[in-house]
């Protein structure tokens, strides 16, 4: 599959606020579960992404002590939005209390193997990146599947980025955002 993505990123600390302002512009279903997400969250990332042609709200909700924005056991959320634009979804999420962090532009092919998504990424920045995703049912199966994802990896030549060197490329592009998005352009970060 095929897709192109405009995600736009988020800070702010007031996930409970965002719940609150986006009970219009998402389906009963979804906002429970984002209510639940939101009273486990130990840190969120918070996003917004034109997939194609559709409008999504996802947060990325840590449980343990990496990143919500680039951890290994986290909740996420995704959902479509009920007839809002980005730039209107945009506006929703800054109600809530949070600020523009980046914009990011990128293509994805993204493939299945079992119950592994396999995604190959064009990052406006980055450049290519691949990432293995596997959805746990429960998080008590994190550990084993994190491991799972490792193996398969391994199986394939390829190793995780190290942590500190994604924060510091998700630094550098955080901060230079506004050069890199929606062109071809890309860094390097050692």
């Amino acid at each position: 599959e095929t897709s192109a993505q405009l995600n736009h990123y988020f800070t702010g600390e007031t996930l409970a606020a965002l719940v609150e302002a986006a009970q219009d512009a998402l389906l009963s279903p979804d906002i429970e579960l984002f209510t639940q997400i939101a009273a486990r969250a130990r840190r969120a990332s918070v996003r917004t992404r034109l997939l194609n042609e559709t409008v999504l709200l996802i947060v990325k909700a840590s449980l343990d002590d990496t990143t919500s924005a680039n951890g290994i056991t986290r909740l996420e959320f995704e959902a479509p939005t009920v007839g809002l634009t980005l730039d209107e979804l945009d506006a929703l999420v800054i109600t809530a209390g949070y600020t523009v962090q980046a914009k990011w532009s990128r293509q994805r092919e993204a493939y299945r193997l079992g119950d592994v998504t396999i995604s190959i990424d064009r990052n406006a920045g980055y450049g290519y990146l691949a990432e293995f995703e596997v959805m746990a049912a429960d998080e008590s199966d994190a550990p084993a599947q994190a491991d799972q994802l490792r193996t398969l990896m391994a199986e394939f030549g390829v190793t995780e980025l190290a942590q500190d060197r994604l924060e510091r490329m998700f630094a550098h592009y955080n901060t230079h955002w506004r050069d890199y998005y929606g062109t071809d352009k890309t860094f390097t970060v050692e």
